[in-house]
Order: structure tokens, then C-alpha cells, then sequence
């Protein structure tokens, strides 16, 4: 090691040294500063309540996990989630000295010398930090991590904290070490609904833990730390690289031979999830989605999706992520009953219809995944609730695959329109028959066969998707403007990047989501009043408490009438625009196409009184497919799937708008070719 290399290490040392001394000092000063001002009593108060927790626990309390029950609309069981623990429950005897000795090495050096709360553990996560250039171990005893996990909430209070300290204490005085290292490994978290070692060895590996190789049961270990920064399926590399410092620990600590730890690092880890049916897919990933928020809300968080920097976004990120990890996990042991919107016949409806229109493509990626995909959204507009959503087309598949509705973002193409120009437009005095000019821009986009159609209505550059009018409007009411219609309306993936006139045709930095397009013209169709979309409706204890019930937040994003002209506007998009031929003879309806440049990306968003729905049919690594367009494959699957759920309801037409005096004169009789209307394609610099 270099002079250079050592002094960094122990500049490193001494600042995080000089750190945790401030930390302590802070913390003694807080625990006399609750004394003094008057906390004394709450902090007694704490210490009660943990002595009686401990008191009343008894060994099945650590082989307790309720079941957390999900329902559909009608009331009836979509799936179940638990963590299993009681099932693979495994006594002190029954856990290899293996398991025992790489937890004990990694987490907490002294559980046998401590007696429940160990000062000196910051002192061994420097050395620890010395050794390994970072910090591989924190501060909280195994029995503390015990305390929180079984009898505490995710509260980030001090008064958590002192609680967590005074059960420790307490379970040291009630339980032997071998009883709290046995309840441990029986209860903490392995990521992906896994509960407890045995648990894990038979989720990850498909075998007993007595079955474990050293470097298994390392690597197992290396998990419950972080179950979200070392899960194995989705950060494989992360929890090799804490496995082999989980095996440099034992190594160190003479629990292990040389020989033993150097075939135990050689060893290829290879997991085989046996996970258990999933009724489906998309609707179980969205609903553990909408609980997780709604339980990091309890906890008081408060989500963003606008930053003021690049580094605020990402201290927002690790606490999202932490926390979103520990809310997450608690579904599968909370015993929860979460009553949802989801209509299974719906969900059946729409995933029939994009599997059918797909059928032809059978083309699979490594994983076996087909290669071309789609995902849709449909959501109630009486409510604004979702009432299904498809992530990808069905096939047979080990384990959750990704929710292409709500998880992957792609580029809108013109689909965005409506949404960030014309609406927008509608605002500021703007009719359908304002006249506009369709002619070549400098550096803008240009149209089919560089064909421009001079003067032309704002009604028929929406029907016929004309790009050159979009990006003029959209340089007038300036991007920024437009982005804060999607900003009102929680788009998650705007970037800094997205203010330029391209995000008119669709051109942004990380794209939207099929969720965020639904709800963004369900808002549209809800005279302008976002609602925050969500598939959860009550969630509840298993005792029958509350803790949330109904009502999605509301924004009003848009001037009612400019929605209601809107409306009355893409109404002619389904009777002679792009999307002629799709408008449903059962009821009024209105919608929007949206094709991304060489074909990458296909969008239709359409609704009627009823319902909302949103398709996109594309490549999960973007490419092209020729002829793949909005009024292809996603308007196809958007008719079948709407056409059918509305064939029994009543005919229903739009609010219509109020009439506003128009001081321009009226357009022309437009009787354009076809092959003369612009392409509705984002520019290539928009991929």
C-alpha cells in the first residue's frame, strides 16, 4: 500500500472517528436534555411499556407472522402474503454453527459478552472501516435488531430508538444468548417476502439450511443488513461482495480455516427461487406498491417527484428506498387486509386483449421473456382508482415480473399532446377552430414527404397529429409551462433536460409511464381535477383498525371548460382522425394516439364516461418493429378490451363545453389527403 493510500485511510479513520465522537456526545446531550426539559416521564413511560412487552412475550411470540390478505372489488381473496416464518421455524440446535458464527462476525461482534447494548460497536465499525475501506458494521446489537423487528414499528423517532434500547435490555435479562440468536435468525428479513434462515434456504436455494455450503450460508447472511441494496435477485453483485467480507471476518475471527475460507470465496453461487403461484403478477406488484406508500405516509413521509438538485434527488432516493424497504417487508408479517378497486373481470378483459393481439410475435429474450411487450391501465373515472392493470403479456414465469404499467418508462410520441400543448392552449383563449399554420420550422420537426398544409384548425392539427403546429404552440406557451401540467399531475421522470420544445412530439430525457398517461387523461375527463391514481381503498389491521380509508388527493390541474373542449376535440380523432374506426358505437369516447420515431414506441389513451384506458406496445429495449404505430396494435387492444366492458352500460355522451365566442375566422373546408398529414413522430433526437 502506498504512503498516499495510508494517509488517505487514516484521514478517513480520524474524520469518522471525530464523527462518532459528536454523534455520542450529541446523544448524551439529547438524553439530558429530555431529563432536564421535562421528558423525563415520557422516557419512563418507554422503558414501562418495554418491560411489559418483555414481560408478556414467551417463545411462540417469535413464531408468530400473520398473513396479510388482499381482496378484489367484490370483496373477494386475490392472493395472500406471509413470511412463512412458522413454517421453516428452526431451533438454536437445528441452525448450523455456520449461519450462527457468519451473522455473529458481520452484525455484532460481542453478542456474547454484551448484555443487550454495546458502546464499543462504533469503535468496531471504524476498525472494521480501516480494514475493509468502508463501514461493514453498524451500531445496533443483534438484540436490538431483534427488539425492533418484533415488537416495534418503522418509526424514526428518538423515542423508537430509546423504546428499542430498554427491550433490548430487557430480553437480555429474560432469554439466553442462544434463545435471542435463535429468535433472530427465525425473524429477520431476506428480501423478496423471505422470513427467517430457513425460509431463505429454501426461497433462494430450494434446499434445508442444514444443506448449506459455507459460502451459502455467508451469502445468505450477507442480506437481512439491507435487504434492498443486497438482493440477490435484483443486486447480485452487491451480495457477493458482502458475502466474501462476511467470509474475511470469519477468517479473521478464527471461526473458519484458511483452506475452508479460500474454496468458500472460490464457490459460484447459483440461486434457484422457489417461490410460491402467483395468481397474477401485475395486480399483486401494484397493490404491495400502493400499501408500502400508503404505510411510508403513516410514518410521515412525504413524497417528491420535483427537485432543486441533482443531490437532493438523491437524498431523497436513499430515504425513499430505506424506507420503502422496511414499510414493504412488514406486508408480509403485519397481517394486513387490504381491500382494493381491482375488478378481476376487468383485469382478465385487458390482459386477453393484449395477449390476443400479440399472439403473433413469439420471439423470447434470454430469460425466456417475450421479446415484444405491452402494458395498460384502466381506471374508473368516477372514482379515479384502478380497476386493472396488465404489465406485460401472460406466459409462465418463476417468480414477479417486471410491471411494465407502472415501473417502466418509455417516450409518449404524440399521445402527449393533449396533455401538455392543448389543454394548456385551451387555457389561454384557444378554440378548436382557432386557425393555426402548418409550415416548415428551422431545427423543428418536419412532415411526411415534406409536405406542409398551411392554414389549418387546432381541431384537425389534433386529429390528424400534426407536428409542426404542436411544437410552435408549445415554443408560445414555452415548455415550462407545459411542464407544470405534468409536474400537478405527479409524473415521476421529468428531468431538467425536458424543457425544449421536442417534449411537445414526446421527447423526453426517461419517458412516462402507461399509469401516469391513464390518470393524466382521466384528468381530462374529470374536468380537469387530477386524482392521484391508487388501487387501494381500505387498509386495515387484522384486528379490524383503520389506517387509511378511501379518497385519492385532488389537484385541479385544468380549467374545466379547456377540459371539456378537449374532450370534444379528440372525440374527432376516433370518427376521422388517427384513430378513425375505433370509436365505440356503445357510448361516447375520445382519445389519442402516439408512435415514437422508427417505430419504437405505440401508444393509444382513450376514455369515455366510464372508463380510462391506456396501452403501449414496444420492445423493452427500445427498437424498432416496422408498422408498429398508435392506431395499430395499442388502439386495437384498447378497442377490443373497452368495446367489451362497455356493451352493457348506457349511452353516454361527454359534458359538453361551454361556447366561446371564436374571434378568428372559421377554417376552411379541410379536404387534405391523407398522405399530406404529418407524421405523429417524435424527433429522433427524442429517442
Amino acid at each position: 500500500m502506498s504512503k498516499n493510500n495510508k494517509k488517505k485511510k487514516h484521514r478517513g479513520f480520524w474524520i469518522f472517528f471525530r464523527i462518532q465522537i459528536v454523534l455520542m456526545l450529541l446523544v448524551l446531550a439529547g438524553v439530558a436534555y429530555y431529563y432536564l426539559g421535562g421528558y423525563g416521564s415520557q422516557i419512563s413511560a418507554l422503558r414501562q411499556e418495554a418491560i411489559s412487552y418483555v414481560q408478556h412475550s414467551s417463545k411462540s411470540t417469535f413464531r408468530s407472522s400473520q398473513t396479510t390478505i388482499v381482496y378484489d372489488a367484490a370483496g373477494e381473496e386475490i392472493t395472500t402474503w406471509s413470511g412463512a416464518k412458522d413454517v421453516y421455524y428452526l431451533t438454536y440446535e437445528e441452525i448450523p454453527e455456520n449461519v450462527k458464527n457468519a451473522i455473529v462476525s458481520i452484525e455484532d461482534k460481542k453478542f456474547y459478552q454484551h448484555s443487550g447494548i454495546d458502546l464499543k460497536a462504533i469503535a468496531r465499525a471504524v476498525w472494521a472501516m480501516i480494514q475493509n475501506g468502508e463501514v461493514t458494521q453498524g451500531g445496533s446489537t443483534i438484540t436490538q435488531q431483534l427488539a425492533r423487528t418484533v415488537f416495534l414499528t418503522n418509526d424514526r423517532t428518538w423515542q423508537r430508538k430509546m423504546e428499542e434500547i430498554f427491550i433490548a435490555t430487557e430480553l437480555e435479562k429474560k432469554y439466553s444468548k442462544e434463545q435471542i440468536l435463535e429468535f433472530y435468525l427465525n425473524n429477520i428479513y431476506f428480501g423478496n417476502g423471505y422470513y427467517g434462515i430457513g425460509a431463505a434456504s429454501k426461497g433462494y436455494f430450494g434446499k434445508d439450511v442444514s444443506q448449506l455450503t459455507l459460502s451459502e450460508a455467508a451469502y445468505l447472511c450477507a442480506i437481512p443488513n439491507n435487504p434492498t441494496l443486497y438482493n440477490p435477485v435484483t443486486n447480485p453483485d452487491n451480495t457477493i461482495g458482502r458475502r466474501d467480507r462476511i467470509l474475511d471476518q470469519m477468517r479473521e475471527d478464527k471461526m473458519i480455516t484458511y483452506s475452508a475460507y479460500s474454496e468458500a470465496k472460490k464457490e459460484e453461487i447459483t440461486i434457484s427461487q422457489s417461490e410460491k403461484p402467483i395468481v397474477n403478477s401485475a395486480v399483486e406488484t401494484y397493490v404491495s406498491y400502493c400499501a408500502t406508500r400508503i404505510l411510508m405516509e403513516q410514518q410521515g413521509f412525504t413524497f417528491q417527484t420535483q427537485f432543486a438538485s441533482e443531490e437532493q434527488r438523491q437524498e431523497y432516493q436513499t430515504e425513499y428506498d430505506d424506507l420503502y424497504a422496511a414499510c414493504n417487508s412488514s406486508l408480509y408479517t403485519g397481517g394486513y387486509r387490504i381491500y382494493t378497486s381491482i375488478d378481476m373481470n376487468l383485469q382478465q378483459q385487458l390482459q386477453n386483449a393484449l395477449d390476443q393481439n400479440l399472439a403473433g410475435y413469439t420471439e423470447v429474450n434470454e430469460e425466456g421473456i417475450y421479446a415484444l411487450q405491452g402494458a395498460a391501465v384502466c381506471i374508473d373515472n368516477e372514482t379515479g382508482y384502478v380497476k386493472a392493470m396488465v404489465g406485460g403479456r401472460s406466459q409462465e414465469y418463476d417468480g414477479y415480473m417486471l410491471n411494465r404499467a407502472y415501473q417502466s418508462y418509455r417516450q409518449p410520441g404524440s399521445a402527449i399532446k393533449p396533455l401538455l400543448v392543448y389543454t394548456p392552449a385551451l387555457e389561454r383563449g384557444y378554440t378548436a377552430d382557432t386557425i393555426l399554420v402548418d409550415e416548415p420550422i428551422e431545427d423543428g420537426p418536419t412532415n411526411a414527404n415534406g409536405t406542409y398544409l398551411g392554414e389549418i384548425s387546432l381541431r384537425y392539427a389534433v386529429e390528424h397529429s400534426v407536428n409542426t403546429v404542436a411544437w410552435k404552440m408549445l415554443e408560445e406557451i414555452t415548455p415550462a409551462t407545459g411542464l407544470e401540467y405534468l409536474e400537478k399531475m405527479e409524473f415521476h421522470r421529468l428531468d431538467p433536460e425536458d424543457y425544449r420544445p421536442a417534449i411537445a412530439l414526446g421527447g423526453f430525457t426517461n419517458g412516462v409511464s402507461p399509469l401516469e398517461m391513464a390518470a393524466g387523461y382521466a384528468t381530462i375527463e374529470n374536468d380537469g381535477v387530477f386524482r392521484s391514481p391508487s388501487c387501494v381503498i381500505t387498509l386495515r389491521k387484522a384486528d379490524g383498525t383503520v389506517l387509511y380509508e378511501g379518497g385519492l388527493p385532488e389537484t385541479q390541474v385544468y380549467k374545466p371548460n379547456a377540459a371539456r373542449q378537449m374532450t370534444e376535440i379528440l372525440t374527432g380523432v376516433m370518427s376521422r382522425g388517427t384513430a378513425a374506426g375505433y370509436g365505440l358505437t356503445s357510448t361516447a369516447s375520445a382519445g389519442k394516439t402516439g408512435t415514437t420515431n422508427s417505430n419504437k414506441d405505440g401508444w393509444f389513451v382513450g376514455y369515455t364516461r366510464y372508463y380510462t384506458t391506456s396501452v403501449w406496445v414496444g420492445y423493452d429495449i427500445p427498437k424498432k418493429l416496422p408498422g408498429l404505430s398508435g392506431s395499430g396494435y395499442p388502439a386495437k387492444i384498447w378497442y377490443g378490451f373497452m368495446n367489451e366492458i362497455h356493451k352493457d352500460k348506457e349511452y353516454l355522451e361527454f359534458v359538453p363545453p361551454i361556447q366561446i365566442a371564436n374571434p378568428e375566422e372559421a377554417a376552411p373546408e379541410e379536404t387534405v389527403p391523407e398522405e399530406a398529414v404529418a407524421e405523429e413522430t417524435a424527433p429522433e433526437e427524442a429517442q
